[in-house]
């Protein structure tokens, strides 16, 4: 007997009505484990169409349960919001274009089961362009709580669609809060704080929707500006010492910053995708 579990997302104005109802779908319709419920955070007012398709799957898929926010708020806001409406405790995320596998809950709840101590169950992504079949790259990250937190004083260790979260240890931690760009690594940095323990699945959970200029568009001023006051968080919190900050901001001065668009692109695609 399996526990019973919820699935957080947030849709807002900019999002792709066919993309979306894809999304709740492959999350509810096409799971070999559905959830017992979805919460859908609405962040602010959306288009004619998108809010029409929001109406209908409230309609065709009974667990959908939808919050309405008056205003855009933010992701981090947004989920934040979501959380603390959720039913379970065992809580998945997943965004508003993107498809999860139909073994994803099966995997990630059998696995929960049987390691109750872990607060984080994550799992590898693989990007598409217009269609599923049109693999561009894979995100590859850590599978034990070890080198997940080695790798979390450089780079995020999880890829934030594809994990399973222990919903009373990310409310311990804060909940999800607004952060430009990073509102899922400062939860991960805030948990890593209070010892929790984080594991991801060597498999592909999630297929996650990418433009053709995702790559080059992870950088600029807003962007180094966020993930910089993440490594002074991280630097005060003493989770990383300062031979490591200086270090992780040069390295995303010089990525998110100098370097043109381009080879920015070319960057991504061969260092930090398979």
């Amino acid at each position: 007997m399996h526990p019973p579990f919820s699935v957080l997302m947030s849709v807002y104005v900019q999002d792709t009505p066919a993309h979306f109802r894809q999304a709740v779908e492959s999350v509810t319709l096409k799971q070999t484990l559905p959830p017992a419920e979805v919460v859908l955070v609405v962040d602010g007012p959306l288009t004619p169409e998108l809010e029409t398709t929001v109406r209908d799957l409230a309609r065709e898929i009974p667990v959908l349960k939808i919050i309405w926010l008056e205003k855009n708020t933010g992701l981090g806001n947004a989920l934040r919001i979501g959380m603390e409406h959720v039913s379970n405790e065992l809580v998945m995320r997943m965004d508003a274009d993107d498809l999860s596998l139909p073994h994803r809950f099966e995997r990630q709840v059998a696995y929960m089961q049987a390691h109750p101590e872990c607060d984080i169950l994550g799992g590898q992504i693989a990007e598409f362009v217009d269609t599923e079949s049109d693999i561009v790259g894979k995100r590859i990250v850590p599978c034990e709580n070890q080198a997940i937190y080695a790798r979390l004083k450089g780079r995020c260790p999880f890829n934030h669609v594809s994990v399973a979260l222990s919903r009373n240890s990310v409310l311990s931690a804060g909940n999800y809060r607004d952060w430009l760009f990073d509102e899922d690594y400062y939860l991960w940095v805030r948990m890593a704080e209070n010892g929790c323990r984080f594991a991801n699945l060597p498999e592909v959970l999630v297929h996650v929707r990418v433009g053709k200029d995702m790559y080059t568009r992870r950088g600029g001023w807003r962007y180094f500006v966020s993930e910089k006051k993440l490594q002074d968080y991280m630097l005060h919190c003493k989770m990383i010492a300062w031979p490591r900050y200086i270090f992780n901001v040069t390295a995303r001065f010089a990525i998110q910053v100098a370097l043109p668009h381009r080879i920015r692109g070319v960057f991504f695609r061969k260092l930090f995708r398979k």
